[in-house]
């Protein structure tokens, strides 16, 4: 099946700004949230310039063009834009990421950004674990933002292995393939950070879900029971092992579950300081709690 075009891609060279403008307009109809901003993003991939560089152009060639058309399509038809490209910006690092692998979120950049901060603070060998790493985004900027932490992350889905295997090559981060109930054993008792975007939409959730992220995301990485909540279960459960006394725990949630993430923690009866923390919309995004002492 074929999809919508910018339009016609044979010819002389067209101008930029009408290049811009019609497809635009395709992903506009087709629902894209961002559509002139995925537009720049998609020209300046296939020039393979900059983004602040697309100033200077002034028309698209017929090759070019012709190229444009097919990511706009895909584009349209709902396909990640980060899937288009191969690659998502992370905080400072960029990742590589395709089919297979949960594409990392503007907003968990803020619970990388808290996990970042509690590591500097432990000390000068920190010890910090990520679990359920997917493309390895919160490790990767982990390792280049605290290149003194001892870092470890663990993945269960073999594709999404595959992808943090990719990205977090060459960094000394321990990865390891498993699930996050039994991860880390080793380490029991030693760990000051433990840092996690899990699983947590309900299964109810299923026709709510962006295209972008039901129709292309692993599953595996999208749901978690009736509630959303049955990972951050296991993950409270298995960071009060991981952490020594008074280390520090940190995951995302849902917006709508700003109370009943951090209930979960409170029925624990293991944790202080349990505090939950908006995106930068305001909605509440990820919670924050420490192993009692």
């Amino acid at each position: 099946m074929t999809g919508p075009t910018t339009g016609p891609t044979t010819g002389a060279a067209e101008p930029l700004a009408a290049v811009r403008r019609r497809a635009s307009a395709v992903l506009a109809a087709a629902g894209v949230a961002s559509p002139e901003r995925d537009v720049e993003l998609l020209l300046a991939h296939v020039l393979d310039v900059r983004l602040g560089n697309l100033a200077l152009v002034r028309s698209l060639e017929a090759p070019q063009a012709a190229e444009l058309d097919a990511l706009v399509a895909r584009r349209a038809a709902r396909e990640p834009l980060q899937h288009l490209t191969g690659s998502a910006a992370f905080r400072h690092v960029e990742l590589a990421v395709g089919p297979g692998v949960f594409v990392p979120r503007p907003e968990t950049e803020l619970l990388a950004g808290w996990a970042v901060d509690r590591v500097r603070e432990a000390g000068e060998q920190p010890v910090v674990v990520d679990l359920c790493t997917g493309s390895g985004a919160i490790a990767r900027a982990l390792a280049d933002e605290v290149p003194h932490a001892r870092v470890h992350a663990v993945e269960l889905d073999p594709d999404a292995f595959t992808w943090a295997q990719r990205n977090l090559a060459g960094t000394g981060v321990d990865l390891r393939q498993g699930d996050l109930a039994d991860a880390f054993v080793d380490l029991d008792g030693t760990v000051d950070v433990v840092v996690s975007n899990p699983p947590y939409i309900p299964l109810e959730a299923w026709e709510s879900v962006a295209p972008e992220a039901r129709d292309h995301d692993p599953h595996l990485a999208l749901f978690s029971g009736d509630d959303g909540l049955d990972a951050i279960r296991s993950l409270v459960g298995r960071a009060a092992a991981l952490l020594r006394p008074g280390g520090h725990l940190g995951f995302e949630h849902a917006d709508e579950q700003g109370r009943s993430a951090p209930a979960v923690v409170v029925a624990d009866g293991r944790w202080s300081d349990v505090r939950d923390h908006p995106d930068l919309a305001g909605r509440a995004r990820y919670t924050t709690a420490r192993l009692a002492r």
